[in-house]
């Protein structure tokens, strides 16, 4: 590491599932790495930040770590809903801020850390409306913060090459399509029951979004129809939410993908969900394919003992934890690999900075640019198109599942229903 990269302090506001599976790893890996200093995970449910601090799995793999919370051990639930300003309000600017609440606080939060002038990675979809992403776009480039999303799909590396090869032509031109995303049954039983509610998300827009961003990324096409049907369910707490999905997206050279989500995979089933895609590509007298078996990536296990399910196939690939030379174990994967690229980017931002304090305002606007143009990072520019998806399909869906389009003819796109 030279002179200038010196590691930046980390606050994750939000301590859910996502947060004790990926991005904690990911950040204590990270830390150990010397791109990460301080850590802090801030949540207004003590009884959140106490199941990290006594997670099995993290003292497992990181026996040399460690990471602060808030609230801190003994102290009760918060009430206060912008409790992360206070812990915000003590770092330096031009850390590190990780958000990972859901869908309907994307918004308030980024625009409440944005003041700060922190550094951020927003778990996917970064807002619900493209009109907000443009005004997070805006002054996070004002501010020099870099803003990157959490598409995990983009750094898989059946992905980055099939980009690769479509981009170069040899697929042909994406014509039809057909992906699935099945999240398990108990999710119903965590705190998704709480907030997974019908006038907030839905299946398509919480988890069908990667795989529009996959599409887009690897076809550089933009999406200008959506249909999405959802059918509505009780969740033990009794509220109503949309447990499944069907999703219709056109794009603007009239190719078709049907997505159908859900929470609702058997918590019993081989997989840890059931998840893949499938495109069609027509080339000169002859036609193309594309097909992702995300579900089972060729690896089957099946334990004698020490396991809450006996068979299961593994997916090696998103994220395990494996020895290594160091002590506990080491997270790899492309779910490592995404979180690490934006966290990685700002580190390197604020290296590029220290060499030339002069002209930090200059060389942070010229690294967003930079990765805006390169497209890899899922950012605020680059991914624009999710916002307008997740808006029309929320138009859709809340319709009874009416056609809702995207027109990019005026100075700003807008999204209405058809009829």
């Amino acid at each position: 590491m030279s002179e200038n990269k010196k590691a930046l302090d980390l606050t994750i506001i939000g301590a859910g599932m996502i947060v004790n599976d990926l991005l904690l790893p990911a950040a204590l890996q990270m830390r150990r790495e010397g791109v990460i200093g301080h850590i802090t995970v801030v949540d207004m449910r003590s009884s959140a930040v106490t199941a990290l601090r006594e997670s099995e799995s993290l003292k497992r793999a990181f026996p040399d770590q460690t990471f602060d919370t808030c609230p801190a051990p003994g102290e009760p639930d918060s009430s206060d809903p912008e409790l992360y300003k206070k812990v915000l309000a003590k770092q330096k600017p031009y850390q590190m801020v990780i958000i990972a609440l859901p869908d309907q606080l994307h918004y308030t939060v980024l625009k409440g850390v944005l003041p700060f002038n922190q550094h951020i990675l927003c778990v996917k979809p970064l807002v619900l409306k493209y009109a907000q992403a443009m005004e997070i776009e805006k002054e996070a480039r004002e501010r020099g913060c870099f803003v990157g999303i959490e598409y995990h799909k983009r750094f898989d590396r059946r992905s980055l090459l099939a980009r690769k090869n479509y981009r170069e032509g040899r697929f042909g031109e994406f014509s039809l399509g057909e992906a699935r995303l099945i999240e398990p049954y108990y999710y119903r039983h965590s705190n998704c029951q709480n907030w997974f509610t019908c006038e907030n998300t839905d299946p398509f827009v919480y988890v069908g979004c990667h795989y529009v961003d996959l599409v887009c990324f690897i076809t550089g096409l933009r999406p200008v129809q959506i249909s999405v049907t959802g059918r509505k369910g009780k969740f033990p707490n009794g509220k109503e939410g949309y447990l499944w999905s069907n999703g219709r997206v056109i794009f603007e050279n009239g190719a078709i993908l049907s997505i159908n989500n859900g929470l609702g995979y058997p918590n019993e089933a081989g997989g840890g969900n059931d998840q893949g895609l499938i495109m069609y590509f027509e080339g000169d007298d002859r036609s193309g394919l594309l097909d992702h078996d995300d579900h089972f990536r060729g690896v089957e296990h099946c334990y004698a003992v020490g396991a809450d399910k006996a068979f299961s196939y593994i997916n090696p690939d998103f994220i395990r934890e494996v020895p290594y030379a160091g002590p506990g174990l080491k997270p790899i994967g492309y779910g490592i690999d995404s979180v690490a690229a934006t966290l990685t980017m700002s580190r390197d931002i604020e290296a590029r900075v220290a060499a030339d304090p002069a002209n930090a305002p200059a060389i942070r606007r010229a690294a967003i640019a930079e990765a805006n143009e390169k497209g890899l990072i899922a950012t605020p520019e680059n991914s624009s198109y999710n916002e307008l998806v997740q808006e029309a399909a929320r138009l859709s869906i809340l319709n009874g599942g009416d056609l809702a389009v995207i027109d990019y003819s005026g100075d700003r796109p807008t999204v209405r229903l058809k009829k």
